[in-house]
């Protein structure tokens, strides 16, 4: 137990870091990297802030797996990360990359269908969104299986604090 709580100090100072450059991906990175227009038709009005939109909604939901994140480890510090209080952020979790991964598969949809012609002939764009959406769906999956498995430790030490 020592070293996992060696490790949960220096995982905190990452986490902070992310988490700020999160922020300033929301604030300066993302609205310079979607082009502006000089004389934008409507349709390019409404494209561009779809895209602000979500990617801020997107980075959103990172940010909301690093502050569950910061928590399990406050819960693993205090040795109570296998009780009942772990289960809502282990949920958040799971609901902010469903989110994420929701988001995603719009951003292919609609790149597939409106934005690639425009853009580019070649596959990269599309093989990129769809690898992201593959490694998403993996992730997300390996966290229902997690929550299931906390669950279930959790409930294991429920029942050996009763009979103990």
């Amino acid at each position: 137990m020592q070293t996992v709580r060696r490790a949960v100090g220096p995982l905190r100072v990452l986490l902070v870091v992310v988490f700020l450059a999160l922020v300033a991906a929301q604030l300066w990175a993302v609205p310079g990297m979607v082009p502006d227009l000089t004389a934008p038709s409507l349709e390019q009005t409404v494209v561009r802030g779809t895209m602000l939109t979500v990617s801020a909604l997107g980075l959103v939901c990172v940010q909301v797996v690093v502050v569950c994140t910061w928590q399990l480890l406050a819960l693993v510090t205090r040795d109570r990360i296998f009780s009942a209080d772990a289960l809502p952020w282990v949920d958040a979790i799971v609901w902010a990359m469903a989110a994420g991964w929701a988001m995603l598969l719009g951003t292919f949809v609609c790149a597939y269908y409106f934005v690639i012609d425009e853009v580019s002939d070649g596959p990269a764009l599309p093989v990129l969104l769809l690898v992201l959406l593959l490694v998403g769906a993996v992730v997300g999956l390996l966290m229902v299986v997690m929550r299931a498995l906390l669950r279930q430790a959790t409930s294991l030490q429920t029942d050996l604090e009763a009979v103990i």
